[in-house]
This record gives C-alpha cells, sequence and structure tokens, in this order.
C-alpha cells in the first residue's frame, strides 16, 4: 500500500542527459527523480513504476515527441491523473502551449526557467495524484465493507440455526459480523465488545495488532482455506476451550480478497460429555450395577 510519507517521484522525460542532470541537481532533495530519455522509454518506465506522482516532459524528441507521448501515457492504465507539466526551449509560441494543454498538460514551462517556481509548482501537483489514490483506497474500502455485510447477512442466515459459529472478518482480520453462537462459544456479548473476538481467538494482540501469519484466519485473508485445525481460544469468561476452526477467503466482485469466513465448533463441550458419560459408566461398573439397565432410556 502506498505511503504518503514518502517523497513524491517524478518523471523527468528528455533526449539530452545534460537536462536531466539539472533536473536531478534543482530537485533531488526533495523527490525522487526517475529518467527517461525518449517517449518510448518513459512508457516503459509509467509502466514499470506505479508510484510516479508528477511528469515532467519535453517537447522536442525524435520519434515520440513530448506531445504524442503525452498522448500514449493517458492511454496507460491508472495514468490518464497523472499530472504532466511540458518543459521547451523551442515551441514557446501559443499554439504549441494550446496542443500541450489539449494533449492533457496540466501547465507549460518555457526554458529558460525560474528553477523556484518548477518546484512550488511541483509540490502542489505531485499532490494530486496522491490524493486521488487516497480517494479511491477510501472509495475502495467502501465497496469492501458494502461486500462484506451483504455476503455476511447471507451467511449468518444460513448458519443461524446450525450449532456452528460463523464469524465475518474484513481484509484486515477485524471482526465485523457473528451469528449467535459465536457468543456463545466465547461467552462475549458482541454489540458490547466487538473489538475483544479478535483477542480471544489469538488473531490480534493485546495493542490490537493483528498477529501475521497464524491460523485459519491469516491463511484465509492471504487467498488459502484451511478446514478443521483446532485452536484454543479464551473465552470472555477466563475459562479456555478448545475448537475447531475452518476458514475460507470472501471474494469481492473484482475477484480480490476482502475479507474472510471462519467456522467455529466446540469440542470441548462434546469432551465435557464425553468424559461426563465415562465417570458415570465407571461409578457404574465398579458399584457392580447392572450397566444396561443404568443406562438404558
Amino acid at each position: 500500500m502506498e505511503t504518503n510519507n514518502r517523497k513524491p517521484t517524478v518523471l523527468a522525460v528528455d533526449d539530452y542527459p545534460a537536462n536531466l542532470i539539472a533536473l536531478e541537481a534543482v530537485l533531488g532533495a526533495d523527490y525522487n527523480i526517475v529518467q527517461a530519455v525518449s517517449g518510448a522509454q518513459a512508457l516503459t518506465q509509467l509502466k514499470a513504476n506505479p508510484t510516479i506522482d508528477v511528469i515532467l516532459m519535453d517537447i522536442q524528441m525524435p520519434d515520440l515527441d513530448g506531445f504524442e507521448t503525452a498522448a500514449e501515457i493517458k492511454k496507460l492504465p491508472n495514468c490518464k491523473d497523472i499530472p504532466i507539466i511540458f518543459i521547451t526551449a523551442v515551441y514557446k509560441e501559443e499554439p504549441f502551449v494550446r496542443r500541450g494543454y489539449a494533449v492533457g498538460g496540466i501547465d507549460y514551462f518555457s526554458k529558460p526557467f525560474d528553477p523556484e517556481i518548477l518546484k512550488f509548482k511541483l509540490a502542489v501537483y505531485s499532490s494530486f495524484k496522491r490524493r486521488f489514490n487516497s480517494l479511491k483506497i477510501r472509495e475502495q474500502q467502501i465497496k469492501e465493507t458494502e461486500e462484506l455485510l451483504r455476503v455476511g447477512r447471507k451467511l449468518t442466515a444460513v448458519f443461524e440455526n446450525l450449532s456452528v459459529g460463523v464469524l465475518i472478518s474484513d481484509v484486515q482480520g477485524r471482526v465485523c459480523q457473528i451469528n449467535e453462537q459465536v457468543s456463545r462459544i466465547c461467552q462475549s456479548d458482541f454489540a458490547a465488545d466487538p473489538n475483544s473476538y479478535g483477542e480471544m481467538l489469538g488473531w490480534w494482540d493485546a495493542k490490537g495488532r493483528m498477529i501475521e501469519n497464524l491460523g485459519p484466519l491469516s491463511k484465509a485473508l492471504g487467498g488459502t482455506a484451511s478446514h478443521s485445525e483446532t485452536i484454543r481460544i479464551a473465552c470472555k469468561g477466563g475459562e479456555s476451550k478448545r475448537v475447531h476452526c475452518s476458514a475460507s477467503p470472501l471474494l469481492g466482485l473484482d475477484g480480490h480478497v476482502v475479507g474472510a469466513v471462519v467456522v467455529l465448533q466446540d469440542v470441548t463441550e462434546s469432551k465435557k460429555i464425553e468424559a461426563d458419560l465415562e465417570e458415570r459408566i465407571t461409578r457404574v461398573v465398579s458399584a457392580g450395577v447392572d450397566l444396561e439397565e443404568t443406562i438404558a432410556p
């Protein structure tokens, strides 16, 4: 996932290496500079580097000139919204400036230019794509949450009357929906304390951080289903239980994992019943009573 703490990345496109060196000297302290000496190389860099925030584009280049390169960039997936700033020492007349804006440029500098003004505008333009990416991430999270709730409602309705617990987690491993059987197994009211389940089930540490690569949930969020793994949980009331746990990834409409569905079956209770029955049989046998008469209905 992209982080806003990194330095912005600028793709500098110019067929003269000396110009690229000059841009590196002016901008290198504040930006990560990716270089391309042709339009074709710029397209290759964009396909390989999804973190580019803004493009500085020379116009006069062989094969693909700056205008043609910009038009091709706008056709690339996820590149349509990258700001393009044209820099030229030749094409300064108004018709060229208009063409620059027509092919998707957001600004147009003529050489010589003031480096401080370029740096100021870069700071503004580089933030555009980062904010746009943040909005896309937020939109995706909302879609995933809606999908989880929709699937969760269907699953809990199916399993509500069964003797197994069913819970739904989001892609961060947060429990967002359960059926009544999970509350009974964990001895905890989900509505009163929804954040306690991750820790009880051993998926979160005491600070609320997910424990990676641990157990069925982690596997499911990584895209792999697991079946009937035995785990031990610490119930809200202090009791420790053994449960069989199965987990499967939940896929969103685009095929990506958006969460997991986890099924819990309490085996401690059945063991207690078996132990109680065994104890009764032992007492009966040691007392010399007819076994068949004692346990007969």
